[in-house]
């Protein structure tokens, strides 16, 4: 069943409860000694911000399937930590992410410890509105010990429903403006050069240098192997075997090629801090189809969950038909549970066609060219009650599209983002922002509530 850790930071005694829920993950996720520390002190961390910066918010940690599926489908589980705050955000971002930067008389060392110690690291800021961070944390290093990652991405915007564009595109030490908020300073020193390859989460080489955000220090896809610019280290590697590091890591590529051009995240609250959320999603991959699927069982509590877990395993079988064929598979394989509303949405990577079919009251929203369509689903309940036809929609997919699917947790007249660059968002982001902007702390999610995203990779990532 989905278990997730839900923790409401408003006092210094929560701080402990995040790193041990940051723990009983990683034992969940297999992780080892020493990156269950890791995750354990980017929890504490994330916590630590929430009561220095915005007089608290929202730790959700969870186990989840990585943003970048492999093409056979085989993957694993990453720690997911997510911090969620209405608070006054941050009003220049790469300098808040230096060590030694603080506001409040203390180290200043929160946000450079998670950029180090997390495999891939996202935050979005709106001046006014709150902040969003999300952290990931997974078991794979390379073969030589090298640690994979991070990857690095982060946005600040001053408009209400806003995404901007990374702050990756600008030059060490260049002004920055983006949705109405101006800042300027350099990318402190200790924090990697940019969005670099995913390294873990993607199976391309992690590659850290001196190099601007988005800059030359990346993989080429497709290429033989990992261009490096300079003398730029790769981990700590000296420059002489940098390219050794990349041409090893180039040979493996075959064995762990990435859904290119895409990506899916979600974030999911449990009703009332609960340990089991009646909400579930996933996402997997047969060929050159990736399908994303949420699941809302019927009602909340452990039984709700057992019908969402149900699906969830149910779909890892099916990867292979399409939706509407998926979602009759599902009835007959949810029958004994409570039953559960599902949409599916599957992404044919090669035709670059989207389709979608659900049952229940599973929203779906599709950002094309600007503007938000709905993606509609048939009344029925899986495992209980199964419409007489399925229909699917289906729609063209592009750079700029991003796919919303949330459950009912959430307000019926939440508004979705606006905005330009949807494909610079960590789609874990992205799903935080929604549900963010669509609670507070006096309105808080009225049932199990979770949101989940595709996107497309921004120009940046592998």
């Amino acid at each position: 069943m989905p278990r997730v850790w839900d923790v409401p930071v408003r006092d210094s005694t929560r701080v402990r409860d995040a790193r041990v829920a940051a723990e009983s993950a990683a034992a969940l996720a297999g992780l080892d000694e020493r990156r269950t520390a890791g995750a354990a002190l980017v929890a504490t961390e994330l916590a630590t911000n929430l009561l220095k910066h915005a007089e608290g918010g929202e730790v959700l940690i969870d186990v989840v399937d990585p943003p970048v599926l492999r093409r056979d489908g085989a993957g694993f589980r990453v720690v997911q930590i997510v911090a969620i705050d209405h608070g006054p955000g941050i009003p220049d971002v790469p300098k808040a992410l230096g060590d030694g930067f603080s506001t409040t008389r203390s180290l200043g060392a929160g946000l450079g410890t998670c950029l180090r110690l997390a495999d891939d690291f996202h935050l979005q800021s709106t001046p006014g509105r709150g902040t969003v961070a999300a952290a990931r944390v997974g078991t794979t290093r390379h073969r030589d010990g090298v640690p994979a990652g991070p990857s690095v991405s982060v946005w600040s915007d001053g408009v209400s429903g806003t995404w901007g564009d990374p702050l990756g595109s600008q030059a060490p030490g260049s002004s920055v403006s983006r949705g109405g908020t101006s800042g300027s300073g350099s990318w402190p020193s200790g924090v990697p050069g940019g969005a670099v390859a995913c390294g873990v989460l993607t199976g391309h080489p992690a590659v850290a240098g001196s190099a601007p955000p988005g800059g030359a220090v990346r993989n080429a896809p497709g290429s033989p192997a990992a261009r490096v610019s300079g003398t730029a280290p790769v981990h700590g590697l000296p420059a002489d075997g940098a390219a050794a590091h990349a041409a090893h890591a180039a040979s493996s590529r075959e064995r762990r090629v990435p859904a290119a051009g895409v990506r899916a995240g979600g974030v999911n609250i449990p009703y009332a801090g609960a340990e089991y959320s009646g909400d579930a999603w996933t996402w997997v991959r047969s060929g050159d189809k990736v399908t994303l699927m949420l699941a809302d069982g019927l009602g909340h509590g452990p039984e709700a969950a057992r019908a969402s877990s149900a699906a969830v395993a149910a779909l890892h079988r099916w990867a292979h038909l399409s939706p509407a064929e998926s979602l009759r598979r599902l009835h007959d394989s949810l029958h004994g549970t409570r039953g559960a509303a599902v949409a599916l949405a599957q992404l044919d990577l090669r035709s670059g066609r989207l389709r979608f079919a659900g049952i229940g009251n599973v929203g779906a929203r599709l950002r094309t060219d600007g503007t938000w369509r709905p993606l509609l689903s048939r009344p029925g309940i899986v495992g209980v009650h199964r419409p007489a036809t399925l229909r699917e929609e289906e729609a063209d997919w592009a750079a700029d599209r991003l796919l919303i699917l949330h459950t009912d947790g959430l307000p019926s007249r939440w508004t979705p983002p606006s905005g330009t660059g949807p494909g610079a968002v960590d789609p874990a982001v992205a799903a935080a922002v929604t549900i963010r902007d669509a609670s507070s702390p006096a309105r808080p999610v009225r049932d199990d509530t979770a949101v989940a995203v595709l996107t497309s990779n921004p120009p940046e990532h592998p």
